[in-house]
């Protein structure tokens, strides 16, 4: 058994927070002495682990402790969104180091900040978080995905991939044109209709998500043409920003 002095030491988390997750029901000791003293066995600190692990994932507290009580919880599960998160925060650091290396070794000025974009990493997040139904949006595409067959979930996506056409067909016009931001308002139509309420919120994460590289964005540029996922980003910042 542990002190609270000890899982503090170990863990890093202040006793301060220690004691708050006990307040509020995340973190329980597996004993209380007497006196008082708070103390914690090895099932605790693996619930310690797993808390932190959602955290990393930028879960809220509130939503930790309701998927951590749930019967459905899966560690592996958790562990491999970990895995993959720590991965790409690896990656993001790599290139934050070798851009600055470049710039002192060189001397020359380098005017790119690609290195510290993290679209992906962020959308990645937002991902796993959805993937454990938490969030109102996944609750409700749930329900509206519940009983579809394949066929229907295919004509669904092609419907996605058709709008996305139309945003290539006008990617050398203005993303702030009638045209473009019409578009936009047929995507967030169709979100809406078929998957979740999309709100400008949600849709400008998805935007950023669309243009963030990976398989969205080269499907999304298959579909209507290299430009394609940036232009749709572009035409949705300004949707948003109205």
């Amino acid at each position: 058994m542990m002190t609270v002095h000890e899982v503090s030491k170990l863990s890093g988390v202040s006793i301060r927070a220690l004691h708050h997750y006990d307040r509020i029901g995340l973190f329980h000791p597996a004993r209380v002495t007497e006196a008082g003293y708070r103390l914690y066995d090895d099932g605790d600190l693996e619930r310690l682990q797993c808390i932190l692990l959602f955290k990393e994932l930028q879960f809220p507290l509130k939503e930790i402790k309701e998927i951590l009580d749930s019967s459905n919880f899966d560690r592996n599960k958790a562990l491999d969104q970990q895995i993959t998160l720590l991965e790409m925060k690896k990656e993001h650091l790599e290139n934050l180091i070798d851009l600055a290396r470049g710039i002192k070794m060189t001397g020359i000025k380098n005017l790119s900040f690609e290195a510290f974009d993290t679209k992906k990493l962020d959308e990645y997040a937002r991902q796993a978080k959805a993937s454990w139904g938490q969030t109102p949006e996944y609750r409700e595409f749930e329900v509206k995905s519940k009983g579809r067959t394949a066929e229907e979930n295919n004509r669904i996506s092609v419907g996605m991939m058709e709008i996305f056409k139309e945003f290539g067909s006008m990617r050398e016009t203005e993303p702030a044109g009638q045209a473009a931001q019409e578009q936009v308002k047929k995507l967030q139509d169709y979100i809406t209709e078929h998957f979740y309420t999309c709100s400008e919120k949600i849709l400008f994460s998805l935007g950023r998500m669309y243009a963030g590289g990976g398989s969205m964005t080269e499907n999304i540029d298959k579909a209507g043409g290299e430009g394609t996922a940036e232009f749709a980003y572009r035409a949705i910042a300004v949707y948003c920003a109205d």
